[in-house]
Protein backbone atom coordinates (compact mmCIF):
# COMPACT_ATOMS: atom_id res chain seq x y z
CA UNK A 1 0.00 0.00 0.00
CA UNK A 2 0.97 3.52 -0.50
CA UNK A 3 0.87 4.26 -3.84
CA UNK A 4 -2.44 7.33 -3.50
CA UNK A 5 -1.74 10.65 -2.44
CA UNK A 6 -4.14 12.68 -0.65
CA UNK A 7 -3.98 15.39 -3.65
CA UNK A 8 -5.06 12.32 -5.58
CA UNK A 9 -7.93 11.87 -4.22
CA UNK A 10 -9.20 15.24 -4.06
CA UNK A 11 -8.69 15.72 -7.69
CA UNK A 12 -10.45 12.72 -8.44
CA UNK A 13 -13.17 13.93 -6.72
CA UNK A 14 -13.26 17.27 -8.45
CA UNK A 15 -13.46 15.98 -11.70
CA UNK A 16 -16.52 13.77 -10.85
CA UNK A 17 -16.05 10.47 -12.63
CA UNK A 18 -16.29 7.28 -11.36
CA UNK A 19 -12.81 5.77 -10.55
CA UNK A 20 -11.61 2.94 -9.04
CA UNK A 21 -7.79 3.02 -7.91
CA UNK A 22 -5.53 0.63 -6.09
CA UNK A 23 -3.22 2.01 -2.90
CA UNK A 24 -1.99 -1.38 -3.08
CA UNK A 25 -2.47 -5.16 -1.54
CA UNK A 26 -6.35 -4.93 -2.46
CA UNK A 27 -6.85 -1.72 -0.85
CA UNK A 28 -8.86 0.38 -3.44
CA UNK A 29 -10.17 3.84 -3.77
CA UNK A 30 -13.55 3.71 -5.72
CA UNK A 31 -15.38 6.99 -6.63
CA UNK A 32 -19.06 6.45 -8.03
CA UNK A 33 -21.20 7.88 -10.61
CA UNK A 34 -23.11 9.63 -7.93
CA UNK A 35 -20.21 10.80 -6.24
CA UNK A 36 -19.92 8.58 -3.67
CA UNK A 37 -16.12 8.20 -2.32
CA UNK A 38 -15.44 4.92 -0.31
CA UNK A 39 -12.58 2.71 0.14
CA UNK A 40 -12.61 -1.09 -0.59
CA UNK A 41 -10.30 -4.07 0.05
CA UNK A 42 -10.51 -6.81 -2.51
CA UNK A 43 -9.83 -10.25 -1.27
CA UNK A 44 -9.48 -13.92 -2.24
CA UNK A 45 -11.05 -16.84 0.02
CA UNK A 46 -11.33 -20.00 -0.96
CA UNK A 47 -10.95 -19.27 -4.49
CA UNK A 48 -13.03 -16.69 -4.42
CA UNK A 49 -13.09 -12.89 -5.26
CA UNK A 50 -14.66 -10.99 -2.33
CA UNK A 51 -14.60 -6.97 -1.20
CA UNK A 52 -15.17 -5.35 2.16
CA UNK A 53 -16.36 -1.54 2.32
CA UNK A 54 -14.36 0.15 4.85
CA UNK A 55 -16.09 3.45 4.70
CA UNK A 56 -16.53 6.46 3.07
CA UNK A 57 -14.19 9.28 1.92
CA UNK A 58 -13.00 11.82 3.97
CA UNK A 59 -15.01 10.25 7.03
CA UNK A 60 -12.20 7.30 6.33
CA UNK A 61 -9.12 8.94 5.49
CA UNK A 62 -6.16 7.37 3.35
CA UNK A 63 -4.47 6.41 6.86
CA UNK A 64 -6.83 5.12 8.55
CA UNK A 65 -8.16 3.36 5.53
CA UNK A 66 -4.90 1.25 5.34
CA UNK A 67 -4.80 0.65 8.59
CA UNK A 68 -8.12 -0.99 8.65
CA UNK A 69 -6.87 -2.65 5.37
CA UNK A 70 -4.16 -4.53 7.38
CA UNK A 71 -6.45 -5.48 10.24
CA UNK A 72 -9.07 -7.01 8.33
CA UNK A 73 -5.88 -8.93 5.69
CA UNK A 74 -4.92 -10.83 8.91
CA UNK A 75 -8.20 -12.05 9.55
CA UNK A 76 -8.74 -12.87 5.76
CA UNK A 77 -5.17 -14.80 6.42
CA UNK A 78 -6.88 -16.26 9.12
CA UNK A 79 -9.68 -18.02 7.16
CA UNK A 80 -12.28 -15.32 7.98
CA UNK A 81 -14.50 -14.27 5.63
CA UNK A 82 -14.53 -10.68 6.77
CA UNK A 83 -17.16 -9.47 4.04
CA UNK A 84 -19.76 -11.92 5.39
CA UNK A 85 -18.84 -11.39 9.12
CA UNK A 86 -19.56 -7.88 8.18
CA UNK A 87 -23.25 -8.47 6.96
CA UNK A 88 -24.18 -10.98 9.57
CA UNK A 89 -23.23 -8.33 12.36
CA UNK A 90 -25.51 -5.90 10.27
CA UNK A 91 -27.89 -8.62 10.11
CA UNK A 92 -28.14 -9.27 13.88
CA UNK A 93 -28.41 -5.42 14.23
CA UNK A 94 -31.39 -5.91 12.18
CA UNK A 95 -33.20 -7.84 14.53
CA UNK A 96 -32.38 -5.84 17.47
CA UNK A 97 -34.62 -3.25 16.02
CA UNK A 98 -38.33 -3.62 18.25
CA UNK A 99 -41.23 -3.14 16.66
CA UNK A 100 -41.72 0.59 18.28
CA UNK A 101 -38.30 1.42 17.27
CA UNK A 102 -38.68 0.66 13.37
CA UNK A 103 -42.42 2.27 13.69
CA UNK A 104 -40.51 5.55 15.19
CA UNK A 105 -38.08 5.54 12.86
CA UNK A 106 -41.00 5.17 9.67
CA UNK A 107 -42.75 8.10 11.60
CA UNK A 108 -39.80 10.28 11.08
CA UNK A 109 -39.00 9.25 7.37
CA UNK A 110 -43.30 8.83 6.49
CA UNK A 111 -43.61 12.73 7.55
CA UNK A 112 -41.32 14.02 4.41
CA UNK A 113 -44.20 12.93 1.94
CA UNK A 114 -47.02 12.57 4.45
CA UNK A 115 -50.06 15.20 5.47
CA UNK A 116 -49.02 15.92 9.41
CA UNK A 117 -52.51 15.28 10.26
CA UNK A 118 -52.21 11.87 8.59
CA UNK A 119 -48.81 11.29 10.32
CA UNK A 120 -50.79 12.19 13.60
CA UNK A 121 -53.47 9.76 12.87
CA UNK A 122 -51.05 6.27 12.37
CA UNK A 123 -48.74 8.05 15.32
CA UNK A 124 -51.98 7.79 17.78
CA UNK A 125 -53.25 4.41 16.32
CA UNK A 126 -49.89 2.84 16.60
CA UNK A 127 -49.57 4.23 20.59
CA UNK A 128 -53.35 3.52 21.74
CA UNK A 129 -53.46 0.01 19.79
CA UNK A 130 -50.17 -1.27 18.96
CA UNK A 131 -47.02 -0.37 21.16
CA UNK A 132 -48.28 -2.06 24.43
CA UNK A 133 -49.19 -5.43 22.63
CA UNK A 134 -45.87 -5.48 20.20
CA UNK A 135 -43.93 -2.55 20.39
CA UNK A 136 -41.38 -4.50 22.81
CA UNK A 137 -41.10 -7.37 20.51
CA UNK A 138 -38.17 -7.11 18.20
CA UNK A 139 -39.54 -6.68 14.58
CA UNK A 140 -38.63 -9.84 12.87
CA UNK A 141 -40.36 -11.76 15.95
CA UNK A 142 -44.24 -10.44 15.09
CA UNK A 143 -46.06 -12.46 13.55
CA UNK A 144 -49.75 -12.82 11.17
CA UNK A 145 -50.90 -13.80 14.77
CA UNK A 146 -50.11 -10.93 16.79
CA UNK A 147 -51.42 -8.24 14.47
CA UNK A 148 -54.86 -10.42 13.70
CA UNK A 149 -54.97 -10.70 17.10
CA UNK A 150 -54.29 -6.81 17.25
CA UNK A 151 -57.17 -5.59 14.18
CA UNK A 152 -59.58 -8.13 16.06
CA UNK A 153 -59.10 -6.06 19.58
CA UNK A 154 -59.00 -3.04 18.03
CA UNK A 155 -62.09 -3.48 15.96
CA UNK A 156 -64.64 -4.44 19.56
CA UNK A 157 -64.16 -0.69 20.00
CA UNK A 158 -63.91 0.72 16.33
CA UNK A 159 -64.27 -1.54 12.71
CA UNK A 160 -62.99 2.14 10.91
CA UNK A 161 -60.11 2.41 13.95
CA UNK A 162 -59.27 -1.27 13.29
CA UNK A 163 -58.99 -0.66 9.77
CA UNK A 164 -56.75 2.20 10.47
CA UNK A 165 -54.60 0.01 12.81
CA UNK A 166 -54.15 -2.69 10.04
CA UNK A 167 -53.11 0.17 7.58
CA UNK A 168 -50.50 1.49 9.58
CA UNK A 169 -49.07 -1.31 10.57
CA UNK A 170 -48.51 -3.03 7.39
CA UNK A 171 -46.85 0.51 5.81
CA UNK A 172 -44.11 0.19 9.06
CA UNK A 173 -43.41 -3.25 7.91
CA UNK A 174 -43.14 -1.94 4.45
CA UNK A 175 -41.09 0.59 5.62
CA UNK A 176 -38.81 -2.15 7.92
CA UNK A 177 -38.26 -4.35 4.15
CA UNK A 178 -37.21 -1.13 2.44
CA UNK A 179 -34.59 -0.43 4.88
CA UNK A 180 -33.93 -4.76 5.44
CA UNK A 181 -34.77 -4.74 8.77
CA UNK A 182 -37.26 -7.33 8.36
CA UNK A 183 -37.20 -9.87 5.55
CA UNK A 184 -41.20 -9.61 4.66
CA UNK A 185 -44.40 -8.25 5.68
CA UNK A 186 -46.49 -10.34 7.86
CA UNK A 187 -49.36 -7.94 6.68
CA UNK A 188 -49.13 -9.53 3.17
CA UNK A 189 -51.91 -11.90 3.24
CA UNK A 190 -53.79 -9.81 6.16
CA UNK A 191 -57.29 -9.04 5.15
CA UNK A 192 -59.15 -6.44 7.63
CA UNK A 193 -62.19 -7.52 5.08
CA UNK A 194 -61.68 -11.76 6.72
CA UNK A 195 -61.18 -10.17 10.28
CA UNK A 196 -63.59 -7.79 10.80
CA UNK A 197 -66.23 -7.94 8.17
CA UNK A 198 -66.47 -5.81 4.74
CA UNK A 199 -66.73 -2.46 5.37
CA UNK A 200 -69.62 -0.68 5.51
CA UNK A 201 -71.05 1.51 2.45
CA UNK A 202 -69.66 5.22 2.63
CA UNK A 203 -72.16 7.19 4.46
CA UNK A 204 -72.87 10.31 2.42
CA UNK A 205 -72.32 13.34 4.04
CA UNK A 206 -75.33 15.69 5.20
CA UNK A 207 -76.61 18.84 5.68
CA UNK A 208 -78.00 20.04 9.07
CA UNK A 209 -81.03 21.87 8.52
CA UNK A 210 -82.10 24.95 9.98
CA UNK A 211 -84.36 23.08 12.72
CA UNK A 212 -81.55 20.39 13.27
CA UNK A 213 -79.25 23.49 14.31
CA UNK A 214 -81.74 25.07 16.19
CA UNK A 215 -81.81 21.85 18.45
CA UNK A 216 -78.00 21.46 18.42
CA UNK A 217 -76.90 24.60 19.90
CA UNK A 218 -78.78 24.91 23.49
CA UNK A 219 -77.02 21.18 24.01
CA UNK A 220 -74.02 22.39 22.96
CA UNK A 221 -73.11 23.40 26.50
CA UNK A 222 -73.79 19.62 27.71
CA UNK A 223 -70.27 18.68 26.04
CA UNK A 224 -67.82 20.92 27.67
CA UNK A 225 -67.02 24.87 26.77
CA UNK A 226 -64.00 24.13 24.78
CA UNK A 227 -66.25 21.33 22.61
CA UNK A 228 -68.84 23.85 21.98
CA UNK A 229 -66.58 26.68 20.98
CA UNK A 230 -64.52 24.32 18.62
CA UNK A 231 -67.76 22.75 17.03
CA UNK A 232 -69.06 26.66 16.27
CA UNK A 233 -65.88 27.54 14.99
CA UNK A 234 -65.81 24.62 12.59
CA UNK A 235 -69.25 25.33 11.47
CA UNK A 236 -68.78 29.03 10.88
CA UNK A 237 -65.61 28.78 9.50
CA UNK A 238 -65.96 25.73 7.02
CA UNK A 239 -63.29 24.39 7.98
CA UNK A 240 -61.27 20.91 8.64
CA UNK A 241 -61.09 19.53 12.01
CA UNK A 242 -57.41 18.91 11.42
CA UNK A 243 -56.82 22.51 10.34
CA UNK A 244 -58.52 23.74 13.63
CA UNK A 245 -56.59 21.12 16.53
CA UNK A 246 -53.83 22.18 14.96
CA UNK A 247 -53.84 25.76 15.15
CA UNK A 248 -51.66 27.88 16.95
CA UNK A 249 -52.03 31.56 18.62
CA UNK A 250 -49.00 32.68 16.50
CA UNK A 251 -51.29 32.53 13.59
CA UNK A 252 -54.64 34.12 14.74
CA UNK A 253 -54.62 37.86 14.26
CA UNK A 254 -56.87 39.76 16.00
CA UNK A 255 -56.54 42.79 15.24
CA UNK A 256 -57.05 41.54 11.45
CA UNK A 257 -59.49 39.39 12.18
CA UNK A 258 -58.22 36.66 10.15
CA UNK A 259 -56.46 32.92 10.86
CA UNK A 260 -53.92 32.10 9.25
CA UNK A 261 -53.75 28.00 8.22
CA UNK A 262 -49.99 27.30 6.93
CA UNK A 263 -49.04 25.20 3.77
CA UNK A 264 -48.35 21.93 6.29
CA UNK A 265 -51.70 22.17 8.12
CA UNK A 266 -53.58 22.36 4.86
CA UNK A 267 -54.61 19.24 2.73
CA UNK A 268 -53.75 21.16 -0.09
CA UNK A 269 -50.48 22.42 1.12
CA UNK A 270 -51.13 25.74 0.14
CA UNK A 271 -51.24 28.66 2.81
CA UNK A 272 -55.08 29.65 3.65
CA UNK A 273 -56.77 33.04 5.29
CA UNK A 274 -59.52 32.58 6.75
CA UNK A 275 -61.79 35.87 7.86
CA UNK A 276 -62.82 35.98 11.11
CA UNK A 277 -66.31 37.58 11.95
CA UNK A 278 -67.02 39.88 15.04
CA UNK A 279 -68.70 36.72 16.64
CA UNK A 280 -65.57 33.41 15.67
CA UNK A 281 -63.08 36.11 16.97
CA UNK A 282 -64.83 36.35 20.05
CA UNK A 283 -65.21 32.48 20.37
CA UNK A 284 -61.20 32.27 19.56
CA UNK A 285 -60.75 35.12 22.23
CA UNK A 286 -62.82 32.45 24.85
CA UNK A 287 -60.47 29.72 23.57
CA UNK A 288 -57.47 31.94 24.52
CA UNK A 289 -58.67 32.50 28.17
CA UNK A 290 -58.83 28.55 28.35
CA UNK A 291 -55.54 27.66 26.81
CA UNK A 292 -53.71 29.32 29.19
CA UNK A 293 -50.14 29.26 28.28
CA UNK A 294 -50.59 26.57 25.85
CA UNK A 295 -49.22 27.70 21.90
CA UNK A 296 -52.07 25.45 20.72
CA UNK A 297 -55.77 27.11 20.39
CA UNK A 298 -56.76 23.66 21.43
CA UNK A 299 -54.50 22.29 23.89
CA UNK A 300 -54.97 18.44 25.03
CA UNK A 301 -56.54 19.18 28.65
CA UNK A 302 -54.60 15.16 29.89
CA UNK A 303 -51.69 14.18 29.71
CA UNK A 304 -51.93 10.22 28.87
CA UNK A 305 -48.78 7.61 27.86
CA UNK A 306 -45.82 9.49 28.91
CA UNK A 307 -46.85 12.38 26.52
CA UNK A 308 -45.25 15.94 28.24
CA UNK A 309 -44.93 19.08 27.83
CA UNK A 310 -47.35 21.30 25.18
CA UNK A 311 -49.58 19.34 22.89
CA UNK A 312 -52.85 19.96 20.42
CA UNK A 313 -55.82 18.10 21.33
CA UNK A 314 -56.82 14.91 18.97
CA UNK A 315 -59.05 14.61 16.92
CA UNK A 316 -60.64 11.54 18.28
CA UNK A 317 -61.51 13.82 21.74
CA UNK A 318 -64.18 16.12 19.77
CA UNK A 319 -65.35 13.00 17.65
CA UNK A 320 -66.70 11.37 21.17
CA UNK A 321 -68.17 14.37 22.06
CA UNK A 322 -69.98 14.60 19.29
CA UNK A 323 -71.05 11.28 19.76
CA UNK A 324 -72.20 12.11 23.35
CA UNK A 325 -74.08 15.26 21.79
CA UNK A 326 -76.09 13.22 19.69
CA UNK A 327 -77.02 10.64 22.59
CA UNK A 328 -78.49 13.64 24.15
CA UNK A 329 -80.32 15.33 21.27
CA UNK A 330 -82.27 11.54 19.97
CA UNK A 331 -84.17 12.45 16.97
CA UNK A 332 -84.61 15.78 17.38
CA UNK A 333 -80.88 15.52 14.78
CA UNK A 334 -79.28 13.30 13.37
CA UNK A 335 -75.41 11.77 14.22
CA UNK A 336 -72.65 14.10 12.66
CA UNK A 337 -68.95 14.35 11.91
CA UNK A 338 -67.08 17.41 12.41
CA UNK A 339 -66.59 16.87 8.30
CA UNK A 340 -70.49 16.63 7.81
CA UNK A 341 -70.41 20.29 9.52
CA UNK A 342 -68.39 21.62 6.53
CA UNK A 343 -70.71 19.97 4.29
CA UNK A 344 -73.56 21.90 6.00
CA UNK A 345 -71.98 24.75 5.68
CA UNK A 346 -71.30 24.32 1.95
CA UNK A 347 -75.26 23.74 1.81
CA UNK A 348 -76.20 27.13 3.61
CA UNK A 349 -73.90 29.24 2.04
CA UNK A 350 -75.57 28.15 -1.43
CA UNK A 351 -79.16 28.56 -0.03
CA UNK A 352 -78.39 31.73 1.32
CA UNK A 353 -76.96 32.91 -2.65
CA UNK A 354 -73.58 32.53 -2.63
CA UNK A 355 -71.29 32.28 -5.47
CA UNK A 356 -70.66 28.29 -5.95
CA UNK A 357 -67.10 29.92 -6.78
CA UNK A 358 -66.89 32.05 -3.85
CA UNK A 359 -68.36 29.24 -1.58
CA UNK A 360 -65.90 26.97 -2.81
CA UNK A 361 -62.79 29.22 -1.72
CA UNK A 362 -64.46 29.18 1.84
CA UNK A 363 -63.93 25.52 1.90
CA UNK A 364 -60.09 26.36 0.02
CA UNK A 365 -61.55 23.66 -2.36
CA UNK A 366 -59.23 23.44 -5.45
CA UNK A 367 -61.42 25.28 -8.27
CA UNK A 368 -59.63 22.77 -10.84
CA UNK A 369 -59.48 23.27 -14.78
CA UNK A 370 -58.31 26.61 -16.19
CA UNK A 371 -59.74 28.47 -13.06
CA UNK A 372 -57.70 27.28 -11.23
CA UNK A 373 -54.41 27.80 -13.89
CA UNK A 374 -55.80 31.68 -14.17
CA UNK A 375 -57.88 33.15 -11.17
CA UNK A 376 -55.17 33.64 -8.41
CA UNK A 377 -57.21 35.77 -7.03
CA UNK A 378 -57.83 34.49 -3.18
CA UNK A 379 -61.29 36.42 -2.87
CA UNK A 380 -60.65 37.33 0.51
CA UNK A 381 -62.70 40.47 0.49
CA UNK A 382 -65.81 38.34 -0.88
CA UNK A 383 -65.31 35.48 1.58
CA UNK A 384 -65.14 38.08 4.56
CA UNK A 385 -68.72 38.63 3.30
CA UNK A 386 -70.25 35.37 2.96
CA UNK A 387 -69.15 33.86 6.19
CA UNK A 388 -70.59 37.63 8.14
CA UNK A 389 -74.03 35.93 6.10
CA UNK A 390 -73.55 32.61 7.20
CA UNK A 391 -72.48 34.06 10.64
CA UNK A 392 -75.90 36.56 11.16
CA UNK A 393 -77.75 32.95 10.33
CA UNK A 394 -75.86 31.25 13.01
CA UNK A 395 -76.34 33.80 15.12
CA UNK A 396 -79.90 34.21 14.62
CA UNK A 397 -80.78 30.42 14.76
CA UNK A 398 -78.87 30.18 18.16
CA UNK A 399 -81.11 32.33 19.42
CA UNK A 400 -84.33 30.90 17.95
CA UNK A 401 -85.24 34.00 16.25
CA UNK A 402 -86.25 33.62 12.22
CA UNK A 403 -83.49 34.54 9.16
CA UNK A 404 -84.39 36.43 6.25
CA UNK A 405 -81.84 35.98 3.05
CA UNK A 406 -80.42 39.05 2.19
CA UNK A 407 -79.55 38.59 -1.77
CA UNK A 408 -75.40 38.13 -2.03
CA UNK A 409 -73.50 40.45 -3.89
CA UNK A 410 -69.94 40.18 -5.15
CA UNK A 411 -67.40 42.71 -3.17
CA UNK A 412 -65.28 44.49 -5.06
CA UNK A 413 -61.86 44.65 -4.56
CA UNK A 414 -60.63 48.32 -4.55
Amino acid sequence: MGTIRDVQVRNWINAGKAVAKSDGDGLTFTLSSGGTASWVLRYRLSGKQRELTLGRYPDVTIAAARKLATEKRVEVQQGVDVARKKQKTKLESARAWTFKRLADDYLTRASEHLAALTIDGRRQQLRDYVHGRIGHLSAREVSPGDIVDIVERSGEKSLHVARLVLIAIREVFSHGVARHVVDGNPCAHIKAKAIIGAPPSRRARIMLTDAELAAMFPMLPEIGRQNELATKILLTTCTRIGELIRAEWKLVNFERKEWTIPPEHAKNKKQFVIPLTEQVAGWFMELRGLAFDSGFVLPLRQRHNGREGDAAMEATSLNAALNRLHDKLGDRCRRFTPHDLRSTARSHLGALGVDVLIAERCLNHSLGGLVAVYDKHDYLIERRKALELWSAKIAALEKGDAFNVVPFKRAVND
